[in-house]
């Protein structure tokens, strides 16, 4: 495809200026049937986990609780991710909509978007929207009012339940699960938290109806998905796109011509190479979608100039560093990850120790507590699966 002309949908950065008109549409509606229409659009959290947005809500919704919370997930930490940002600056109103239709629905009167430390360049503007966005709640008698709260740079505190308790004013580590969010999230009351990305799509879902999000995508992965695309491409950036393109279409477009891997979902996603591409979708698991790997957003093209080994060793480095230290396998395996690839490409152990690291790996993924120190099995195992020869020599 010559790359001047690759095709980008527009849902989610088409600035539209009616959110009033959304609002009201939105709020005039019963919840249930706000509720029926995210669920039939398919629509899952872009945070990668992939939980239905819809049943989120309406779990959170039947509940019984004087109080209740809606909380925007914009710790953008994983590397090679940077789409939240760009929607938080160019399209925000989206994403406070989102929020606004979900208090109603469940019966919130206080949201906050916790946003990623990094990211406190955002905020004078931010505040001034939020500002203008609780006249207009104000205007159609909404009792909702979003906050900020500022993160201090821990990956693990995108994490939900290390995100809670850092807004409790404790240590950012993970909760024991479950109880869930839906019955217990922050301050122990029932909580949606939904990242930047999926809240922004429920605007468009909740304007055009189910039916235009849901012919995007194919099945079990439904809509677009803002990719950040970064790495040995001639054209970096931000990009909207379908769900269930084969990586082979993905590098025919972005790549450099030389792509032999392609890391999908950061540091905790997966390692394709070559030889995979045609084979693997991009979208959460399904029937019909084969193999397939769900991405939060990140996509990073390395050609046939990367040593794969510097790349696991950068991710390994990135894990010991962000791990919080709470649980022995994360704390300790990560470590002996990485001390372990820095032995056999020395030549202090054989290259049959990376086997013995793979089943450390897998040990990690399940018994880690929490997602971080479950998916570091995963860049770790994809990488040296598919590039033996380069931890080696």
């Amino acid at each position: 495809m010559n790359k001047k002309h690759l095709q980008r949908l527009d849902l989610i950065f088409k600035n539209e200026h009616d959110t009033e008109q959304i609002l009201e549409k939105a709020l005039a509606r019963p919840d249930d049937d706000l509720i029926n229409d995210l669920i039939s659009s398919g629509l899952k959290g872009r945070g990668g986990a992939g939980f239905p947005t819809g049943l989120k809500w309406k779990l959170t919704s039947e509940v019984e609780s004087d109080e209740k919370y809606v909380i925007c997930n914009a710790d953008e930490g994983e590397p090679g991710t940077f789409k939240d940002r760009e929607i938080l600056s160019s399209v925000p109103h989206k994403v406070l909509t989102g929020m606004a239709v979900c208090a109603r629905i469940i019966g919130s009167k206080k949201g906050y978007i916790y946003l990623r430390g990094e990211y406190k360049f955002l905020k004078p503007q931010l505040l001034k929207i939020i500002d203008n966005f609780h006249k207009l709640l104000d205007q159609l008698n909404l009792n909702f009012r979003v906050e900020i709260f500022m993160g201090s740079g821990a990956y693990i505190c995108g994490e939900e339940s290390a995100l809670f308790e850092s807004m409790e004013g404790k240590r950012g580590e993970p909760r024991n699960k479950p109880p869930f969010p839906t019955n217990s999230g922050y301050r122990g009351k029932p909580t949606v938290i939904n990242n930047v990305e999926t809240l922004a799509h429920t605007y468009s879902i909740f304007k055009y109806g189910p039916e235009k999000f849901r012919d995007l995508g194919v099945q079990d992965s439904r809509g677009s998905k803002v990719f950040s695309v970064s790495g040995d491409t001639p054209i970096p950036g931000i990009y909207e796109l379908e769900f269930g393109m084969t990586l082979q279409k993905f590098v025919e477009d972005f790549g450099d011509g030389d792509a032999k891997a392609v890391q999908v979902g950061g540091a905790s996603g997966f390692c394709v190479p070559r030889k995979k591409f045609d084979k693997t979708v991009i979208g959460y698991q399904g029937k019909l979608t084969g193999a397939s790997l769900p991405t939060g957003g990140s996509m990073m093209i390395f050609n046939s100039s990367r040593s794969m080994y510097n790349v696991l060793h950068n991710y390994l480095d990135f894990f010991v560093e962000e791990s919080c230290g709470q649980c022995t396998p994360c704390r300790v395996g990560t470590q002996q990850l990485l001390l372990g690839i820095q032995a056999v490409k020395k030549g202090e152990q054989s290259s049959s120790y990376l086997d013995k690291l793979m089943e450390l790996a897998e040990a990690m993924r399940v018994t880690a507590k929490c997602g971080l120190g479950q998916s570091v099995a995963n860049s770790f195992s994809s990488i040296v699966e598919n590039f033996k020869e380069e931890m080696i020599y």
